[in-house]
Parts: C-alpha cells; sequence; structure tokens
C-alpha cells in the first residue's frame, strides 16, 4: 500500500499529530509513504521510516502526486486542506483531487475522514 500525505501550510502540524498517533501502522512492512516538501520533512522527523519526498506542492509536488495516482502507484490520498487559504498551486490541488475521482482512489481531505480511511486500511485481512 502506497499512501500520499499533503498538508497545506496551516494544517501542517496536524498531520504530524495524525501520523504521530499512527507510527505503528505508518511503519509497517507493507505501507510505503510519498510526502510533499515540507510535509515530508515533518513526518520524516516524526519518526516514518520509510518515506519519498517529492517537490513542495507550489513547485509541484501535488502534481507529482497526481501523476503518480494516474499510474496507479498510489492507494490512497490523505490531503489535509486549508480551506480559507489562497494557495498559489490551486490548478494542481484541483487537478490530484479530480484525478483521484477519475482513478477512483480514496481522498481525505481533512481529518475526519482520514481516521476513517485508515481505520479501513488498519482492519483489512493481512494487514
Amino acid at each position: 500500500m502506497k499512501f500520499a500525505l499533503i498538508a497545506h501550510d496551516n494544517k501542517k502540524p496536524e498531520m504530524v499529530a495524525f501520523v504521530m498517533r499512527r507510527l505503528q501502522f505508518f511503519n509497517k512492512d507493507c505501507v510505503n509513504i510519498v510526502a510533499t516538501g515540507t510535509t515530508g520533512k515533518m513526518i520524516r522527523d516524526a519518526g516514518v521510516e520509510k518515506l519519498e519526498v517529492v517537490q513542495s506542492g507550489p513547485m509541484g509536488g501535488d502534481a507529482e502526486i497526481a501523476a503518480m495516482v494516474s499510474r496507479g502507484e498510489i492507494t490512497s490520498v490523505i490531503f489535509f486542506r486549508d480551506p480559507l487559504g489562497k494557495h498559489p498551486h490551486e490548478v494542481d490541488v484541483s487537478m490530484l483531487m479530480r484525478l483521484c475521482d477519475v482513478h477512483n482512489i480514496p481522498l481525505a481531505t481533512n481529518h475526519a475522514a482520514g481516521e476513517i480511511l485508515l481505520e479501513h486500511y488498519q482492519n483489512q485481512k493481512g494487514q
């Protein structure tokens, strides 16, 4: 399983807390993580062992993850978005969300949805 973890600046502390509470899951042998720039550095510091870090969102990281989604490389995306902020790369964010829909990839855009998504994967047999 490969999870993409992304968080807008105001949501990065929330993402780090989310990951820290689930380190055992995120560090399983069957789980791989890809994350954008600063989010990736922060969750690596929080204890995630296997991590691929792509560019930051504004530098093309969202588009890199969208390409992985379109190639079938991503199991699920957890993207803690700041719906009240302005983001110069909103076009890439929209593209990522659209491609998740096109390729039927589960997408959690807030903490509550992320909890439900991970609970699903934790309860799968053999996980």
